[in-house]
Parts: C-alpha cells; sequence; structure tokens
C-alpha cells in the first residue's frame, strides 16, 4: 500500500438530488426524493474517490459491505453533501469507512459504515 494510505483521513463533496438519485416510489409519492439506492451510490463513489490517489498503481477498490440508515428526505433540486472517513485498513485490504450525507440545513438524511476491499485492478478486454 502506499504511504499516503492512512486511517482518519477523509473529504467530503457536494452533490444535487437530481436525475438517477431520483425515485418517486412507484408513482406513491408526490413529488421526486434522494432514493436509497442513490444515497448509497453517493457514499460508496465518496469513499472511492477518497482513497483512488492513495493506492498503488494497478490498485483499485470494490464495495462488499454497506450498513447505512436513510432517516430523511431529500427532495429533487435540493443541495447535500456526503462525507466519508477511512476508519480502519485491515491487513491492508479491508478498509472500513463511516459515512454520512447532510441536507445543506443541516438535517441528516443518512448515516452509517461502508466497507471496500483493495484489488488488483484488471484491465478491460476489448
Amino acid at each position: 500500500m502506499s504511504g499516503s494510505l492512512r486511517v482518519g483521513m477523509d473529504t467530503t463533496d457536494d452533490f444535487e438530488v437530481e436525475g438517477r438519485l431520483l425515485t418517486d416510489v412507484g408513482g406513491t409519492l408526490p413529488t421526486e426524493v434522494l432514493s436509497t439506492p442513490g444515497m448509497i451510490a453517493m457514499m460508496e463513489r465518496t469513499a472511492t474517490m477518497l482513497v483512488r490517489p492513495a493506492l498503488d498503481d494497478g490498485k483499485a477498490t470494490v464495495g462488499f459491505e454497506v450498513n447505512v440508515k436513510h432517516v430523511g428526505a431529500a427532495r429533487k433540486g435540493d443541495r447535500c453533501q456526503v462525507y466519508a472517513r477511512l476508519d480502519e485498513i485491515v491487513d491492508g485490504r479491508k478498509l472500513r469507512f463511516e459515512v454520512q450525507v447532510t441536507a445543506n440545513d443541516g438535517r441528516t438524511i443518512g448515516v452509517g459504515r461502508h466497507e471496500r476491499r483493495v484489488i488488483d485492478a484488471v484491465p478491460r478486454e476489448k
């Protein structure tokens, strides 16, 4: 592992609730909101981008566990912030993160833990 991969590194990223992040739960809601899969995707992406520059050449990460609670609503067009912090490195290849999404008004939208594994990146065949 690169010397720059370390416990405690963290990052935040802002995003707008739009497009593929939305659901109206099959038409059962009067307005579109941030879907749980969309929220998890933002959490995973942020954790990935946090550690990517610290990995050795030829390495990547894949997610293998997500344990989050979706506790608040974010509507279409809302601005949110996603946070990820690397809390633990196990055997040099298992990465455990704290993840959270908050709305710009300070409400917690989602909170939990995410785990990724460092793998050898295999180039795609054409």
